[in-house]
């Protein structure tokens, strides 16, 4: 009786345990956890509040698109097109946007901690409110960025940090 209890309640447990689903349509809430999705054109797509937390979507076209809430804790975005992307109060925890171009993003509120920016494109984002403890700027554009503090507009030719 005991073994069929707990595996009755090891079987419901499971049950609200949702996994990720890659070939899932593009909407809020969507799994793509760990999900490979490299090249995807996603333009001005709702993803508020996807799961992308360790998908890979180097080279996507994202650009437009609604990413408020995300979890993309360790996402490869590497030379993705994030132009003018809504990522405010998203999970950015150690995420890679290598050579990303984020012109015009929304950064509001989001984690940044330990991301890389690496030649990334900044230009015009707005990151007021962004944790970006240990996060590595290299060679990242941040001309015409809205600063942390959400008051400092970075200047024409800021590289690698905001001047």
């Amino acid at each position: 009786m005991t073994f069929c209890f707990a595996t009755i309640s090891l079987l419901a447990l499971g049950a609200g345990i949702a996994a990720a689903a890659c070939g899932d349509a593009p909407a809020p809430g969507v799994n793509w956890q760990r999900c490979l999705l490299d090249g995807a054109k996603l333009s001005r797509h709702d993803l508020e509040g996807a799961i992308l937390r360790e998908a890979s979507l180097s080279r996507a076209d994202l650009s437009g698109a609604d990413l408020m809430r995300v979890d993309a804790r360790r996402t490869r975005f590497v030379t993705a097109n994030l132009e003018g992307a809504n990522f405010e109060g998203a999970r950015l925890f150690e995420a890679d946007f290598t050579k990303a171009k984020l012109t015009g993003a929304n950064l509001r509120d989001t984690d940044l901690r330990n991301a890389l920016f690496f030649r990334a494109d900044l230009r015009t984002a707005d990151l007021t409110g962004a944790k970006i403890g240990r996060t590595v700027f290299q060679k990242a554009d941040l001309s015409g960025a809205l600063w942390i503090d959400g008051k400092t507009v970075c200047a024409e030719g800021s590289i690698g940090q905001c001047s």
